[in-house]
């Protein structure tokens, strides 16, 4: 190869990936779930650039990609409740960065805005809304709590960030919190089942007593049918006859005229001759 030869292919080459900087420097690309910022010696472009492919100026422009997708950051508060008992929350925080929002983000926080925006406001709030509930009732009302502090820190925040929600991981208390409010607790399900019990044994014996009632009043109205109609107990007699020959006991006075059918039992049927 001659030195003529030589120098055109390495002129060529040297243009060939001269061509392939300027086209990359001149070029970008927005994955999903991303936005862009234009930034020309400094200066933000208003407006934000959506996904896909496009051109900008080379070496002077370069482009600033924002995450719109939602995302997910711990936040841990140390709270006092109404008792004045320490109690740390560690919390789950869901957020996103809204498209109207990308580039006065970009240009009032520098990088990610969770630790300069949203985690002091959550913390705030959680401080606030704990502090009207005692340590007891901070472990009971967890959706509570949860729904209170949302509302709260969205106000504190405003339209420039959306915190979707707040899931409550933790709630850390003292081992001698724990303990009391374990025992209290324990206490209060001895004493509802204490009045349970009660209760339970009240309308049993009033069942009782409504059932003794009745069988007195039946007894009763069987004794007034059989005064006023002797007839009664014949007619019941007569009634629970199983079919078969009787035998007839005769009355054992003269005051009593009517002789008593008893069933009998197959031993006691006489044979037949």
């Amino acid at each position: 190869m001659s030195p003529q030869t030589a120098s055109r292919w390495i002129t060529a080459g040297i243009a060939f990936f001269a061509a392939l900087l300027i086209l990359n420097s001149a070029s970008y690309v927005i994955d999903p779930g991303t936005r862009g910022l234009k930034v020309t010696l400094g200066k933000t472009q208003d407006g934000f650039l959506p996904e896909g492919f496009g051109f900008k100026t080379p070496f002077i422009t370069s482009i600033v990609r924002v995450n719109v997708r939602q995302r997910t950051r711990s936040v841990t508060a140390d709270c006092f409740s109404s008792d004045l008992q320490q109690v740390k929350i560690d919390l789950r925080v869901l957020f996103r960065i809204p498209e109207a929002s990308v580039v006065p983000i970009y240009r009032e926080f520098a990088g990610d805005p969770f630790d300069s925006l949203i985690a002091p406001r959550v913390q705030e709030a959680i401080k606030e809304v704990t502090a009207l509930l005692s340590a007891e009732q901070i472990v009971k009302s967890r959706e509570e709590i949860k729904k209170k502090a949302l509302n709260l820190a969205t106000q504190k925040i405003g339209s420039l960030l959306v915190v979707e929600d707040i899931v409550l991981r933790d709630i850390d208390l003292s081992p001698e919190l724990e303990k009391a409010i374990e025992a209290k607790m324990v206490a209060e399900q001895q004493a509802n089942q204490a009045r349970f019990t009660q209760v339970q044994t009240q309308i049993e014996a009033e069942t009782a007593v409504i059932s003794a009632k009745g069988e007195a009043e039946a007894i009763r109205v069987r004794g007034d049918a059989l005064r006023l109609s002797p007839s009664f107990l014949r007619w019941k007699i007569v009634e629970r006859w199983n079919g078969r020959s009787p035998m007839v006991i005769p009355p054992p006075s003269e005051h009593n005229a009517a002789g008593l059918l008893l069933p009998l039992s197959p031993a006691e049927t006489p044979a037949t001759p």
